[in-house]
């Protein structure tokens, strides 16, 4: 009786252990604060994201952590700044080595020429917000990425002039589920 019990608390430990592990290495949990990718993810949703992204592509939702500003300086030279660290989560619109252009009268976003169905976002994009002010098309340097929020309205993204593009080395990981609330818990495209 005393060898299952032991039995079944090793087992137990191990299981236990395994877990963490793979929640500490793999996957992670975050909640939404802010309504930037509206309707899509809402202030409160807890999703749950994998940090194992063995590359980012367009139309990934993705969480980063980034203290810089990167945009293109007027010879299209890559140029940071320093600015108050901020966790995001926003959905790359355009890859590295990708060309990004918008024509913000008919609120349209190109990505290599192509018009991009955006089913997704809420509002239509008539706004640049500084970083490549006069310089589009764009295109995107190696190790970057442009990200736009759901809500074109109300994000502060790659447009803004305090974020620009986004290193690949400063995103935690891919929003692959929603947890909650419960009536909305489910895989995120």
């Amino acid at each position: 009786m005393i060898k299952k019990i032991i039995g079944f608390c090793e087992t137990l430990l191990i299981t236990f252990f395994v877990v963490s592990m793979v929640f500490t290495f793999c996957f992670a949990t975050y909640t939404i604060d802010g309504e930037s990718m509206e309707s899509t993810l809402s202030r409160g949703d807890t999703v749950l994201v994998s940090k194992i992204h063995l590359s980012v592509k367009q139309g990934d939702i993705v969480i980063a952590r980034t203290d810089k500003s990167v945009t293109l300086d007027d010879s299209g030279e890559i140029t940071s700044k320093k600015v108050v660290e901020k966790l995001i989560v926003k959905r790359v619109i355009a890859a590295e080595g990708q060309t990004i252009d918008f024509d913000f009268g008919r609120g349209k976003v190109y990505v290599d020429g192509n018009e991009l169905r955006e089913e997704y976002a809420s509002g239509l994009t008539h706004l640049d917000e500084g970083a490549f002010t006069g310089k589009y098309p764009v295109k995107v340097p190696e190790g970057y990425v442009f990200v736009m929020g759901d809500n074109r309205r109300n994000s502060l993204d790659s447009r803004s002039s305090e974020l620009g593009f986004v290193s690949v080395k400063d995103i935690e990981g891919e929003v692959i589920w929603r947890m909650a609330p419960s009536e909305r818990f489910g895989k995120l495209d």
